[in-house]
């Protein structure tokens, strides 16, 4: 009856989970909705192991241990290969200020544990420590470690999107601009892009009508659309089958105006964006604002700069004042019951 119960709760989330991810892909609360369909997803195998429950419970700790220990390491070292390909900015080193501020979380929560246990063995030294210094290496330690659950479950929710199958008959296909080389030459970020859309129209059963969005920067001789147009060309793709939309400065415009080119021409029921996998989330949400509806598909990128690419997409969404209160929320919701067990400790 047990086993059955969890089965039946797992499959009850995913359920939930598949409905709304169905409805509107780009909503925040699927990244929830998904970590709670996996979470007793987890839960249901381990009631399943039967005798052998503890043995794969310890196995999944340790596994889940070593990775938190190691994330912190591979995020510095990420950054440093980051700046060295990239150049030194505040984007670029986002993933080594990420790893440098998950490393103080973890060895404060394991300073602040080890204190914990010295103070209820009646230590006097850590029980003084505890209650003078104690609840600022608390706050640090819980501050970070909801950040960083927050943004695990952003980014769960960003590779799924990555695997999901997706539908192959498109009336429109938009390719998301990127700024170019020498003011004039596609980029390999921008020529993944670019290859992912030809995929995507070769696969279409009735090839749909490709258009690349992008305007001319002030350090660029012609636009993003055009060098995306002129990429397509040389790539076989004929020229009525492009349309270019050369006149957008922001990913917002880049849909915005787009979605005016395909309500024009009509016949737009089936639309799919293509931009970096980093960026499909954020770029639906965009869609989902101006209520155009449509497929997020994702190009891949160099794996260096992914991490602080999605860093950059993490913080992007919780800029937005809706779900910085909700994430401010859930950060009080932590913090204060932890501020009021050390206000009873004195």
């Amino acid at each position: 009856m047990e086993k059955l119960l969890f089965c039946l709760l797992a499959l009850f989330w995913w359920g939930l989970f598949f409905g709304f991810f169905a409805k509107d892909r780009s909503r925040y609360r699927n990244c929830y909705l998904l970590m709670a369909a996996l979470l007793h997803t987890v839960l249901a195998c381990l009631v399943l192991s039967g005798p052998h429950m503890f043995e794969v419970f310890v196995t999944l700790v340790v596994i889940a241990l070593l990775a938190i220990l190691i994330v912190p390491f591979f995020l510095i070292q990420n950054g440093i290969v980051m700046i060295r390909k990239e150049g030194k900015s505040l984007a670029n080193l986002l993933s080594l200020l990420f790893g440098i501020l998950i490393g103080i979380g973890e060895l404060t929560s394991i300073f602040t544990a080890f204190s914990f246990i010295m103070a209820m063995n009646e230590n006097d030294f850590f029980m003084n420590f505890m209650k003078v210094s104690g609840f600022p290496f608390v706050f640090i330690s819980v501050s970070i470690i909801y950040v960083s659950l927050s943004f695990l479950i952003f980014m769960i929710y960003v590779l799924f999107l990555q695997i999901v199958p997706k539908k192959r008959d498109f009336d429109y296909v938009i390719i998301h601009g990127a700024g170019l080389l020498d003011g004039n030459r596609v980029s390999k970020l921008l020529s993944d892009r670019i290859d992912k859309a030809i995929d995507v129209y070769h696969k279409d059963p009735t090839p749909p009508v490709m258009i690349p969005s992008g305007g001319q920067g002030a350090d660029e001789t012609v636009s993003e659309a055009r060098a995306m147009a002129d990429y397509l060309l040389s790539k076989g793709i004929p020229e009525e089958k492009i349309i270019l939309e050369d006149k957008s400065t922001t990913t917002y415009e880049n849909l915005l105006n787009s979605q005016a080119i395909i309500e024009e021409r009509g016949n737009g029921k089936y639309i799919a964006l293509v931009t970096s996998n980093y960026h499909v989330y954020r770029a639906l949400r965009h869609c989902r604002k101006i209520g155009l509806k449509c497929t997020g598909i994702g190009s891949r990128v160099a794996f260096y700069y992914w991490p602080s690419a999605l860093i950059r997409e993490y913080v992007a969404v919780h800029a937005e004042p809706k779900h910085f209160i909700m994430l401010v929320a859930g950060w009080l919701a932590c913090v204060l019951p932890i501020f009021y067990m050390f206000l009873n400790l004195h």
